[in-house]
């Protein structure tokens, strides 16, 4: 009995019987799976940043001590004006590009049961999104000045779009995307199911407590905005007046017109600085 004992136990713990689970340990530690791990990462903080920066633009603009623009264009306005500012930009053109390729690389390489075709589309239109921040952040660090603001852009956009054969149609389709975006971020956020993408085995309670109430409060007041913004796109297109439609920095600006008053504001612009630093959490936590 105690030889067959013997005999079992050597046949489960022989090196011959695991080979699945060195193969997945070494590929995990492959140098591309490394560069993708460290693009995500470098990603996260650059929209970290970001989002912090218009979330403090937000709340000088509700007080009164702000004339700048609470959108990507201001932040990026607010580092250039920073010591190295330049070298900061630039940093933030690494973080982007960085990005947008582990999106994509998420998009065409990422195989398995979980990575159903929904999500390859999202994480192909996510990458696609951040190249084009990349390019416009680089055009900026380079000099090529602020360009039309945000707003002047989506109300430029809206206006071509009005003008296409069944446009109106196309841009209400728009607003209702974005509103549906928003909605679903704000869900999403409210339900928790960022935890899902986190690594929280490796994290104390009083961290996953603090991590849970920025993303969750992040969320929320990113799928609001989103939302919002959405509805002034299906505002223009109902009135046929490209006028309604609103970027981010009037968007924001519009909780204030509310009858809550600048404390709506201050609250939005709060909720982006938790989603800011949400976004730092997720760049050493989220599963890459």
């Amino acid at each position: 009995m105690s030889v067959g004992r013997t005999t079992r136990h050597r046949t489960r713990s022989s090196p011959a019987t695991r080979p699945v689970a060195v193969g997945a340990k070494s590929a995990a530690r492959s140098p591309e799976r490394e560069t993708l791990t460290a693009a995500g990462r470098a990603g996260f903080v650059a929209g970290g940043i970001v989002y912090v920066l218009i979330g403090l633009l937000s709340i000088r603009i509700a007080v009164g001590n702000g004339s700048g623009q609470a959108d990507r264009q201001g932040a990026l306005h607010e580092i250039a004006t920073q010591p190295f500012g330049k070298a900061m930009l630039w940093a933030l053109v690494v973080g982007f590009a960085a990005m947008a390729l582990w999106r994509g690389a998420r998009a065409v390489l990422t195989t398995g049961p979980r990575r159903k075709a929904g999500s390859r589309v999202l994480d192909g239109g996510r990458a696609v999104f951040y190249a084009f921040v990349c390019w416009t952040t680089a055009v900026y660090a380079a000099g090529g000045g602020q360009g039309s603001s945000g707003n002047a852009q989506s109300q430029d956009w809206t206006a071509s779009a009005l003008q296409l054969s069944y446009g109106q149609v196309l841009v209400g389709a728009g607003g209702c995307l974005l509103v549906g975006i928003g909605g679903v971020l704000a869900v999403r956020a409210a339900l928790r199911s960022f935890l899902k993408q986190l690594d929280t085995g490796g994290m104390s309670r009083r961290t996953q407590q603090v991590v849970t109430a920025l993303g969750v409060g992040g969320g929320v007041a990113r799928g609001v905005v989103f939302a919002v913004a959405g509805v002034f796109v299906l505002v223009a297109a109902v009135r046929f007046d490209p006028d309604e439609a609103k970027g981010m920095d009037a968007t924001l600006r519009s909780f204030a017109q509310t009858p809550a008053g600048p404390w709506l504001l201050v609250a939005v612009a709060i909720g982006l600085i938790l989603f800011g630093v949400f976004s730092f959490a997720s760049a050493r936590r989220h599963r890459l």
